[in-house]
Formats: C-alpha cells, sequence, structure tokens
C-alpha cells in the first residue's frame, strides 16, 4: 500500500497541468487527501522513483487521475493530473 505524507509541487507541472487539464492544485490534494486509489503505473529513471497513479474524487465529485513519482518518505512529486477516462472511472466504481 502507498501512503502519501507529502506533496511536492514544481511550478513547471502546476502550470501544465492547468493549461491541458484545467485541474486546480487544490483539486489534485483533494483526491490525494481522501484515500485515493492508487496504481503501480512503471518503473521510473531513478531507482526508487516509480511511477503510480491515484485515482479519487475532489470534493466537488470531479474524477481526477493524478500521476505522480513516489519520493522518499512518502512524498509524491505530481506530474500530471487529468480527469478519468471512461476505462479508469470504470475501474476505480467497480474497486472503491
Amino acid at each position: 500500500m502507498v501512503e502519501i505524507q507529502d506533496i511536492i509541487w514544481i511550478d513547471v507541472f502546476i502550470e501544465k497541468i492547468w493549461k491541458k487539464h484545467h485541474v486546480t492544485i487544490k483539486e489534485v490534494e483533494d483526491v490525494l487527501d481522501a484515500s485515493p486509489m492508487i496504481r503501480y503505473i512503471e518503473k521510473g529513471d531513478v531507482k526508487g522513483e516509480d511511477i503510480y497513479a491515484a485515482m479519487g474524487q475532489t470534493e466537488n465529485g470531479r474524477y481526477i487521475t493524478v500521476f505522480f513519482i513516489r519520493k522518499a518518505n512518502n512524498r509524491a512529486l505530481i506530474i500530471s493530473a487529468r480527469d478519468m477516462s471512461r476505462k479508469e472511472r470504470s475501474y476505480y466504481e467497480k474497486r472503491k
């Protein structure tokens, strides 16, 4: 089980997430604070920094998938966030 204790933000990713997907920092934090369903995606380029996806809902009910690199001490470096696809939402609904 992956547990997130802290979120790391980099300005360029914040801007990209907003411009491309219209997802706010608050929405990402809503998802990560509400016991999201986390799946391993792929091995990262740096040892111990694998990529994960966290699926969940915002306080306003928006279904979001957040992509992050898992860092030491259960920290998450946010690299992207977007609305769930139909397939992701179906997967999420069946397993939540």
